[in-house]
């Protein structure tokens, strides 16, 4: 069985793909509460002669691999299913037009995230069973990445064991063998507790909470200056008193740190809980607070990075009909022009009168290509070789965590990027399977980048 055949049994089966994205799509579900989508995929996979793996931990409770085959490699293939709050969107339309106002909806894709990884499994099992090389697929459910700690999670609790590599997907509005970027991150909550008074009456009794959470935020913004340019430092004030003629017994913050590495993330963490225990001492208060989360910037393979775009260039984008071009076009043009011509810059990409990427972002160009979110695939990066692919599932210009990538998720647009994606992750299965050396060459590169600095779990 050739690797081209592997992307035709994906055409074949391209309905049940684009039927599992759509199910995720119609019945979005938020970080946490993934019950249902959760279980689609494992009634999907074990339809499919897969073996389903389930975790003991209540924290893990929609968390989940299926698995077939025999023997290494073992090869796992990351799906996602959470949705977001406040994004529900009817699939294709060119406007803003919530299923249900104020509902969740899948702006970041990863209802298209799960289908792709179950595309890129069943086309796996296919090749091991005709074949009969030895070699094994995993299928992950990863519950809450919109939380950053669902990969996390299931790293503590060594969910990942066993595995040789590991591959991604996440649409996006360009063809990008990712090489580089997604910052660590820490999740941080405050809480200030002083003492209640009538603040006109007797303002000197009371000692406010909301005074040590300003003066914590001020102490922040100082240091700003002070930290690398490429940190990124956000917080909101989550409680900040009941009434302006009560002194605030209780107020809170949410802080979230970013950074390029890790250590520069754990640095910071501490300077703005120290910012915090001055807040509290300037205003004869007390703080409680706890890092709620974390997470690992993405560690390059180049191997497989590599591997990534040899695959690209081998599988080829399905065609798209004038409706859907028509479609690509408004989404685009319901954005900023500068937004839009800034993102064709970034790609390289400057055929006016096109609005789906085609072809390949440049070597170059990818390495620059800035890549300032957070995902919790980082830390699966640091436990064995990885690689991650973004496919133009939405047009040129369009960003994640929008009604225009909700819209262009849950429609034939998105799901024929999807399916790119697939043939892709199943193209590169195929060589691992084929070629011994891949694998050795990627887990050498792997053990050199993490030496004498080793995954070190954040929660």
């Amino acid at each position: 069985m050739k690797k081209q055949d592997l992307a035709g049994y994906l055409d074949l089966h391209a309905e049940e793909i684009f039927a599992a994205s759509r199910y995720l799509y119609d019945n979005p579900e938020l970080s946490k509460e993934e019950e249902n989508s959760s279980s689609m995929f494992k009634r999907l996979l074990k339809k499919n002669g897969f073996t389903i793996h389930e975790f003991g931990q209540d924290e893990l409770k929609y968390a989940f691999y299926a698995e077939y085959g025999n023997g290494h490699p073992v090869v796992a293939m990351l799906g996602e299913y959470d949705a977001l709050p406040g994004l529900s969107q009817e699939g294709g339309y060119s406007e803003m037009k919530p299923v249900e106002n104020g509902g969740a909806g899948h702006g970041c894709g990863h209802n298209l995230i799960g289908a792709c990884a179950f595309g890129g499994a069943l086309s796996a099992k296919k090749y091991l069973e005709e074949s009969g090389h030895s070699g094994t697929v995993r299928f992950y459910g990863c519950p809450q990445e919109e939380m950053l700690d669902g990969k996390v999670l299931m790293a503590k609790y060594h969910a990942f064991d066993g595995c040789d590599m590991a591959f991604a997907y996440h649409p996006w509005n360009a063809n990008i063998p990712v090489s580089q970027g997604f910052l660590a991150m820490n999740n941080m909550k405050f809480h200030f507790t002083g003492i209640t008074a009538h603040a006109g009456q007797a303002p000197e009794q009371g000692r406010s909470a909301l005074d040590a959470v300003e003066l914590s935020n001020m102490g922040v913004n100082v240091m700003r200056e002070h930290v690398i340019s490429s940190a990124r430092i956000h917080y909101v004030i989550t409680n900040g008193g009941e009434a302006p003629n009560i002194v605030p017994k209780e107020a809170a913050s949410w802080y979230y740190v970013r950074a390029p590495h890790r250590k520069d993330v754990v640095d910071i963490t501490r300077r703005v809980i120290n910012c915090q225990k001055g807040g509290a001492l300037m205003t004869d208060t007390f703080l409680d607070y706890e890092i709620a989360g974390g997470c690992y910037e993405l560690l390059p393979n180049d191997v497989l990075c590599a591997l990534a775009r040899k695959n690209f260039e081998e599988m080829e984008m399905c065609p798209y009909t004038e409706e859907e071009n028509a479609l690509a076009r408004a989404l685009s043009e319901s954005l900023p022009p500068e937004q839009v011509q800034t993102e064709r810059e970034h790609i390289g990409f400057y055929d006016a009168d096109s609005f789906i990427h085609s072809g390949i972002v440049a070597k170059e160009a990818a390495s620059r290509y800035p890549i300032t979110g957070s995902s919790d695939i980082g830390d699966v990066s640091w436990l064995m070789p990885f690689s991650t692919i973004f496919t133009a599932a939405w047009p040129v210009g369009v960003n994640a965590h929008t009604w225009q990538s909700a819209s262009a998720s849950g429609c034939t647009l998105g799901q024929k990027g999807m399916l790119y994606a697939a043939k892709i992750m199943t193209g590169m299965f195929y060589d691992v399977i084929n070629d011994s050396e891949i694998l050795e060459t990627a887990a050498a590169e792997h053990r050199k980048r993490t030496e004498g600095n080793p995954y070190d779990c954040p929660m």
